[in-house]
């Protein structure tokens, strides 16, 4: 048999007391020739990894299949929007007391409208909470729950692995698998899997499962700067004509810059000089930073709004952006995956303790039922919010900035519209009650 060790990362190496965590290797000495599984999650990143820590003690056996080496998953230099509901998820997952020291809270959050004198400034009495939310690194979280992951028992772990075939029958589905350290793919067979891999979703796509929605007149740029002043964990939501852009603080001091704009502005802005990016960097910004210095590349992608048009197929559900896509504005996308995760893994253990088939067809259905119709709010919501304020036209100028002013103003409105940037509006997963 060849070796396998390679495939995950043992955790008894530098801690021998700590439980070890269950590997391809230990599975085939016991299941050989054919691997069985409850639950196949494919896609190990964010989203894949908080199902498979929400599933952690369930009783179900879960594996884990990432196409990308760990080492390569964590060293992407993007950081995220957290909202509460999020930061409960992970605190109700065990991971919270480990990422919260390496995230910012935000104190504030300040919305503005280009050149108009109003902002509107939200603080956490105005939510009730500690905070209004959270920025976080994809470094800090991922590496988080890969570590937490490596002491479940009941969760098998296949990293670098790749899924080549996939055949669904009434009973389970069966998986083709190639890894480096195999001469022959291995054969899994689990009675659900799950699609994690992301918004180009090859599950998705050789299942057969079609989508709706468009690709936006814009594309994002996303950088990481260290400004003059500090940020004191304020986030800044400004909105320009062309596309809002987003000022995240960081826990380092520094900040992530997320920047919407016409992609051929977008294109040139990313290749204009360092110089030159900085300061209409600084002018977008209004100078509340300071002089700004760049600390990363410049990263281009365009934007869409997609929503599946089914989240569930034979023996098959999606999550994250494998299921929906919306506009960077407000920084909800993370957001909706994690709560996809929470809702689906509830969804599965109350399924498993009834007695009842997880990946059957009425079980399935609890899980479009609860979260399509609660992404599709949000879809709407960050379509309405950049549509409204990404023109010039006057008529619509003047009401965006009236309804800033009610916002401003009226508590309850601003109450309401943070709950709904917040997650807490929807249905609360269990985990995070």
């Amino acid at each position: 048999m060849p070796r396998l060790e390679s495939l995950t990362m043992s955790s008894t190496a530098t801690h021998p007391n700590r439980v070890k965590a269950r590997s391809i290797e230990d599975d085939l000495e016991t299941q050989s020739p054919q691997l069985d599984y409850d639950l196949a999650i494919v896609g190990g990143g964010i989203i894949g990894n908080t199902l498979a820590l929400a599933l952690q003690n369930s009783g179900l056996r879960v594996v884990s299949i990432e196409s990308e080496a760990q080492s390569v998953s964590v060293a992407k230099g993007r950081a995220y929007v957290l909202s509460v509901l999020s930061g409960k998820i992970f605190e109700g997952l065990g991971i919270w007391n480990r990422v919260l020291p390496q995230v910012t809270q935000f104190s504030q959050i300040q919305i503005s409208d280009a050149d108009y004198a109003g902002v509107v400034k939200m603080y956490p009495e105005d939510l009730g909470t500690a905070a209004l939310g959270y920025a976080a690194s994809h470094e800090v979280l991922l590496t988080a729950l890969q570590s937490q992951l490596k002491s479940a028992q009941n969760i098998t772990l296949m990293c670098p692995a790749r899924v080549t075939t996939v055949d669904y029958g009434d009973t389970g589905a069966t998986l083709t698998v190639e890894t480096p350290d195999t001469a022959t793919p291995l054969s899994i067979r689990a009675n659900l899997v799950i699609a994690a891999d992301g918004a180009k979703s090859t599950l998705r796509e050789r299942a057969g499962i079609a989508t709706s929605g468009w690709n936006y007149w814009q594309s994002c740029i996303t950088a990481t700067i260290s400004p003059e002043k500090s940020h004191q964990n304020i986030a800044y939501e400004r909105f320009w004509y062309a596309g809002p852009i987003g000022v995240l603080p960081l826990a380092d001091g520094r900040c992530q810059v997320v920047w919407t704009l016409p992609h051929d502005r977008a294109e040139a802005l990313r290749d204009l000089p360092e110089a030159e990016f900085l300061q209409q960097l600084e002018h977008c910004t209004g100078g509340l930073l300071g002089k700004l210095e760049l600390d990363s590349q410049r990263w281009l992608f365009p934007v869409k709004l997609m929503q599946s048009q089914q989240y569930t197929a034979q023996r098959l559900a999606l999550i994250g952006d494998a299921a929906h896509c919306c506009h960077p504005v407000a920084g909800q996308g993370m957001n909706l995956g994690i709560r996809d995760a929470a809702a689906l893994a509830e969804i599965l253990v109350a399924a498993h303790q009834a007695g009842e088939d997880i990946g059957s067809d009425a079980v399935l259905k609890r899980y479009t039922s609860w979260r399509k119709p609660e992404n599709w709010v949000i879809l709407a919501f960050t379509d309405f919010l950049d549509r409204m304020f990404s023109t010039s036209i006057l008529p619509i100028v003047i009401i965006r900035r009236f309804g800033l002013l009610l916002l401003d103003r009226i508590p309850l409105f601003k109450h309401l519209a943070l709950r709904l940037m917040t997650g807490l509006a929807g249905k609360l997963p269990q985990v995070a009650r």
